[in-house]
């Protein structure tokens, strides 16, 4: 597990081209002005115009901009240096308040002296994360007292699967890493790459009690039944953007969201 940052990060830094080349991410669209948020993350924020914002994992920096447009000032931060190199780029060629910083989640405090009106996270982001607690310690070291955390995330049950949702692989709990060699990329299934990472399970529990445990009061918590990203195997899409396992339409739990606010 000790070489899990540099393992990730080359991970992230050879998708990152096939990722803003991909229909996926539709960058064509955005650079048009189109919002990269779902309705969750949307429903969630609220209204961020004049706040200051923290995004934590923003890949290469469409949500980020995305809410920048929305009237906050954002910073993003994330361990790929290609990424940020990408959402730097961006933020000049769509004149976005959106400034990024590349590090660690759990350096990010060593790289930036400020607090922020509101911190947003969001999909595929704790499973690259050993250690929930030092996660929940970072947001509450960048949030204001009365600062709000924005949490929407993928659900831990989604991740119990094995790539086709044919059968149960992992453990629910964050019992080990899970290592893995893939090719491709979710965003880009053909794309020409194999890359080795490093990720985590983690329980509701571990989000919770990390939160709670760090200063945080929970304010909502949702589930829902239904991905906004067509980024699994075997989905079928039942209304614009809503995405859910063929055979078991309506039976899981494919994304939860979190807004808690700091004490």
């Amino acid at each position: 597990m000790n070489n899990y940052i540099e393992k990730n990060r080359a991970s992230w830094n050879s998708r990152t081209e096939y990722h803003v080349n991909s229909d996926f991410y539709n960058l064509p669209a955005f650079l048009k002005g189109a919002s990269s948020l779902s309705d969750m993350e949307l429903a969630a924020l609220g209204d961020p115009k004049g706040k200051s914002v923290l995004h934590l994992q923003c890949h290469f920096g469409m949500d980020s901009i995305s809410i920048a447009r929305l009237g906050a000032e954002v910073t993003g931060a994330d361990l790929s240096d290609k990424a940020i190199e990408k959402a730097k780029e961006l933020s000049v060629q769509t004149n976005a308040a959106a400034h990024f910083v590349c590090c660690d989640l759990y350096e990010l405090p060593q790289h930036l002296n400020k607090q922020f009106d509101m911190v947003f996270t969001s999909c595929g982001a704790i499973g690259w994360l050993p250690d929930l607690d030092k996660w929940a310690k970072v947001i509450a070291h960048f949030l204001k007292p009365g600062g709000k955390l924005v949490f929407v995330e993928f659900h831990p049950v989604v991740w119990m699967f094995d790539n086709d949702f044919t059968k149960i692989d992992y453990s629910y709990f964050n019992v080990e890493d899970i290592e893995e060699t893939t090719s491709g990329t979710y965003a880009d299934k053909d794309a020409p790459i194999t890359t080795e990472t490093v990720s985590w399970n983690h329980p509701l529990t571990d989000v919770m009690q990390g939160l709670l445990r760090n200063g945080m009061e929970l304010l909502d918590f949702k589930e829902y039944d239904y991905s906004p990203y067509n980024c699994f195997n075997n989905t079928v899409e039942i209304s614009p953007k809503k995405f859910r396992i063929k055979g078991m339409e309506g039976k899981l739990p494919m994304m939860y969201s979190i807004v808690a606010v700091k004490k």
